[in-house]
């Protein structure tokens, strides 16, 4: 072999080499899914994918243990794999129950640890028990639609939701189908039974992989925290604290700046994971004012304050899950009778905590620092009610703010007050312009007209 011969072979081995290992060196994007399908795993499974978008991957590989969730979040993440522009695997270790079974037929390919499962896809409530048959027959279709996009057995997938399908060979009739590892990968439904990801690489003909693993930011555990809800109970009471406080004492800021604190990081997340709805933060909103009404307009208790207790209440509980306005198919069953005890159980034991604890706040030396601290003491001039004397145009002084109601003083005598100009500061001159049952309606003195 002559010299140029040699070197020209040389030369295309070279060649050959470098376009076999830019063949079989590609990248990987790696997220997990090892939590329920619900708004928290849905905004990591769409984050993760926009990064491996960034990064140029050829796969998106999710590693996936998980026994279901919320059938709308799990459409979501199915969607997304269906119409991913590169290759999806998902690797199931150890369970695909479920809304993780959906997950798994909407990728390209699906791998399973030794001894995982995939399966049970029927629709249940909290507690395990079916769902009527339009559960079902939604996620049936879900299945049927999902198989037959990735060319597997829509038949086979029907069966994962209802039993009454006839598949003697992998199951006994009335149950669903549920796999093994091996029983999925005789049935064709998943590619290979692994006990490392380097044995999926390895049967993929992927030779040097370079793996990137999507990681949690802090606002990604931020977020996944303030949605749990131990922490939402929480907020909640510091959301009616906030407001019994400030409709308690008027003329402070510290109780409302607590409520709406814990209003904000209530409401935020919820929002940002697509749950809460702006009619429902709207509803939660009249609910307050229609009480602050209640509180400072109306006399006695009637419908406002029924109404604003019920869209408070309301407004919470619909913010806390997925629903179509009044159309909550969507949420996992079960989760709508759960965000309401979750709401109601935190407005029990704040009124609980509020008559335990509420007058020893409101008396301690922290809490005086930030209202009034002089003791309204009978023996002292203050009074709760007006005399049976004409007040009407007396010049007083406001002990308190009036936001629009608080305290003013005449003659050395304290009366309760409500300011027509919708606040008046502490110090300001102000004069008796009407007085109603038992409070004295005030306008600032600069604003008395001269007669």
């Amino acid at each position: 072999m002559t010299l140029y011969k040699f070197t020209k072979t040389i030369l295309f081995l070279i060649l050959v080499a470098v376009a076999t290992n830019a063949a079989y060196a590609q990248r990987i994007y790696k997220t997990d899914l090892k939590e329920d399908v619900g708004p928290n795993a849905w905004r990591v499974i769409k984050n993760s994918y926009k990064a491996a978008q960034e990064e140029n991957s050829d796969y998106f590989f999710v590693e996936m243990n998980t026994f279901g969730g919320a059938v709308n979040f799990a459409d979501s993440i199915r969607s997304l794999l269906l119409n991913a522009d590169m290759k999806t695997i998902v690797y199931v270790n150890n369970n695909a129950a479920s809304a993780g079974t959906l997950i798994a037929l909407a990728s390209d390919y699906i791998y399973m640890h030794t001894g995982s499962s995939l399966g049970a896809a029927s629709v249940v409530n909290q507690s395990g028990e079916i769902m009527p048959e339009k559960y079902q027959s939604y996620m049936r279709g879900l299945m049927r639609a999902t198989a037959e996009a990735k060319g597997r057995d829509p038949k086979m997938a029907e069966a994962f939701v209802d039993p009454s399908i006839s598949l003697p060979v992998y199951k006994e009739d009335g149950q669903v189908l549920t796999f093994t590892a091996s029983e999925a990968v005789k049935a064709q439904l998943a590619k290979a039974e692994v006990k490392t990801e380097q044995e999926i690489f390895a049967d993929l003909q992927i030779l040097a992989p370079t793996v990137v693993q999507h990681e949690l930011t802090w606002t990604d555990h931020i977020i996944a925290m303030l949605i749990n809800p131990m922490v939402s109970g929480l907020l909640i009471m510091g959301i009616l604290g906030g407001i019994y406080f400030e409709l308690q004492t008027p003329g402070i800021g510290f109780a409302l700046v607590v409520a709406i604190v814990s209003a904000a990081l209530f409401f935020a997340p919820l929002y940002l994971q697509g749950l809460a709805d702006n009619w429902e933060i709207a509803l939660f909103v009249i609910g307050v004012v229609l009480l602050a009404l209640e509180v400072f307009v109306i006399p006695g208790f009637g419908v406002a304050g029924i109404l604003g207790i019920i869209f408070v209440l309301c407004g919470l509980a619909f913010s806390m899950l997925a629903n179509d306005y009044f159309d909550f198919k969507l949420s996992k069953p079960g989760l709508l009778m759960e965000s309401f005890l979750v709401v109601i159980g935190a407005m029990v034991l704040s009124i609980v905590l509020m008559v335990i604890f509420g007058r020893n706040v409101l008396r301690s030396s922290a809490f005086k620092r930030l209202v009034l601290q002089d003791e309204q003491r009978s023996d002292t001039g203050y009074t709760s009610s007006v005399p049976k004397v004409n007040l009407i145009h007396k010049e007083g002084v406001a002990k308190t703010v009036l936001r629009p109601s608080g305290k003013i003083e005449i003659d050395g005598v304290w009366y309760d007050a409500v300011a027509l100009d919708g606040f008046i500061d502490v110090g300001e001159q102000v004069y008796v312009e009407k007085h109603e049952n038992y409070n004295l309606f005030v306008r600032k003195l600069a604003d008395k007209p001269v007669v």
